[in-house]
């Protein structure tokens, strides 16, 4: 590198210690980068000995990877190194508890681990390890769910992981899955069981809410029965208060007689004797 590189990189405002490093490392692995790029990656705001790094690392292992691939899955935020290495040593994660219910209705608590391995061709545009974990739980959810009983599951869990290897997952995705495994599986409540108890108890307050309703129903219809008996027994008074003043009218007008008034008075004395005696208790 002449001086006048070095003076333009300290006009550009780049470090020349790290563009000559970055140079240096990659002559001496065989993989010599002209500096050019390197100034550029640097000024893209790109780690330069991150991906020298990793284009050694994928020399090594045989992995076809040149700098401007490196580049590009630097610049896109990820790590070009750590991808690299994975590839050559699959990682292992650990998924979250995952719950599911079986056919039967028992719950069951599933924690899997996924090998993976990176995928440098992948790696730019394609998702990333929280996808990989929602797709495995949502498949863990599938095969619990569509086991008949949940002693299957206990008795073989590799059904699982079986069944969720084949579904592809890791398609779309910056990685390779190499193994599902199920690392332990929990027996939870019995969702079933909860469901019926909490539907009978709701059927139970329903009908007790119809009872009530009934019952209010008769009750108002007692009180409106009442209401009636005693409107009735109040025209019955009120048209009986009218009757002395009817017949005194009609004996004023010489419309009844006294002897006709007298017969009267003798009807209802008969029929009201008659009325004691039929209300009377029947003698011992």
């Amino acid at each position: 590198m002449s001086i006048f590189q070095l003076i333009g990189m300290r006009l550009r405002k780049v470090p020349p210690q790290v563009i000559v490093e970055a140079r240096i490392l990659s002559c001496k692995a065989g993989l010599p980068v002209d500096t050019n790029l390197l100034e550029a990656h640097y000024l893209s705001r790109g780690n330069v000995l991150r991906v020298i790094q990793a284009l050694i690392a994928a020399n090594k292992a045989n992995i076809k990877l040149d700098f401007k691939e490196a580049a590009a899955i630097d610049l896109a935020g990820r790590n070009v190194l750590e991808a690299v290495q994975m590839s050559v040593n699959p990682k292992v994660i650990t998924t979250p508890k995952v719950s599911a219910v079986a056919l039967d209705g028992i719950q069951l608590h599933a924690v899997t681990r996924i090998t993976v391995r990176a995928s440098i061709q992948k790696l730019v545009g394609g998702a990333g390890e929280d996808t990989v974990i929602a797709r495995v739980g949502e498949g863990i959810v599938s095969s619990i769910g569509s086991a008949k009983s949940h002693k299957d599951v206990l008795e073989n869990p590799n059904m699982i992981s079986k069944k969720v290897l084949a579904s592809g997952l890791d398609a779309g995705t910056a990685f390779e899955i190499l193994s599902i495994d199920i690392a332990d599986v929990d027996v939870g409540q019995n969702i079933g069981a909860i469901l019926e108890t909490d539907r009978a108890e709701a059927d139970k307050k329903i009908a007790q809410a119809k009872a009530e309703e009934r019952r209010a129903m008769a009750y108002a219809a007692e009180q409106e029965m009442k209401a009636k008996v005693m409107e009735m027994k109040a025209k019955l008074v009120e048209a009986e208060a009218q009757i002395p003043m009817a017949m005194a009218t009609a004996l004023r007008d010489g419309k009844l007689g006294v002897m006709d008034y007298y017969n009267l008075k003798n009807i209802e004395a008969d029929t009201q004797m008659r009325k004691e005696i039929g209300n009377a208790p029947e003698a011992k």
